[in-house]
């Protein structure tokens, strides 16, 4: 049986475009999938996301049980603050009808906060991981979601968002700049060398922060867009041991982790410091 069209994707209709052909897409009923005049055509899953990317893809993205940590995890509220100085960068650039990609969006975490503080604004979240876009898909009421690639040129028309987010996830800063207005917000969050520094050091199998990333960040960004703001969010917040297992099983660490570094005879820290930058960069 057919999927049906999701209510949030159709504000975002008129924002896509073809991978293969770039024409627009339109819904397609009869088969639950968008389809453009060329006749290339784009599945509706029954979890409610579209499958846009096709071909071989650069990566899977997170798997099933790093997407359940990470929703775990999320739900505690402990990167709250990250959540809403993210939120709070993003809304100064969405007019009352605006849209918002979040690029490498997860679970639709981050893309949910920014649209609770936009009541009148869409959201697209975009990512590799299918397991992942079954959250994201049912994130916001306002948000849809679709399977895609940060390194293949988006499927959106040109000037498409207001505010792209990009939240601990890779880059494509040429593509971020063709898809945002004149006017728009890049939204940036990236960790610090601090962050989670108990827990790095607890467990060596963590992946390290280079301390060189945030010089490449902006060597690759400064063609494209000059930073307006840039607020620290630093604290320390507690955890229980559940809590940190499933902090290291949502990031990239996990893939890196045996069975020993999580046995329950490894001691884990009490409480952990959260250190994020934020940026919200204007286009040159």
């Amino acid at each position: 049986m057919p999927v049906p069209l999701r209510p949030a994707l159709e504000p975002l209709l008129d924002l896509l475009r073809c991978p293969t052909c770039q024409a627009r897409l339109r819904p397609d009923p009869g088969r639950g999938a968008l389809r453009c005049p060329a006749g290339h055509t784009f599945d509706i899953a029954r979890h409610g996301y579209v499958g846009l990317l096709t071909g071989a893809r650069a990566t899977s993205g997170d798997d099933a049980d790093m997407v359940r940590a990470r929703d775990r995890f999320l739900a505690t509220g402990k990167y709250g603050p990250v959540r809403r100085t993210v939120a709070r960068l993003a809304a100064g650039a969405v007019p009352g009808q605006g849209a918002v990609v979040d690029v490498g969006c997860g679970t639709g975490h981050y893309l949910a906060g920014v649209l609770d503080h936009l009541p009148g604004a869409h959201g697209l979240g975009l990512d590799t991981a299918a397991r992942a876009l079954r959250s994201a898909a049912r994130a916001h009421a306002r948000a849809a979601a679709a399977t895609w690639d940060v390194f293949r040129p988006f499927p959106l028309r040109d000037g498409a968002a207001d505010v792209v987010l990009n939240v601990f996830a890779p880059r494509n800063p040429s593509e971020f700049h063709r898809v945002l207005r004149p006017t728009g917000r890049l939204v940036v969050a990236r960790p610090t060398g601090r962050h989670l520094a108990e827990l790095r050091g607890r467990v060596p199998a963590m992946v390290t922060i280079d301390p060189a990333k945030e010089r490449r960040l902006h060597r690759a960004l400064d063609p494209f867009f000059e930073a307006a703001v840039t607020e620290r969010v630093e604290y320390v917040t507690p955890l229980t041991r559940p809590e940190a297992l499933d902090l290291m099983g949502m990031t990239p660490s996990a893939r890196h982790l045996s069975r020993a570094d999580t046995d329950d005879g490894v001691p884990l820290p009490e409480r952990v410091t959260v250190s994020v930058l934020v940026t919200a960069y204007e286009p040159r």
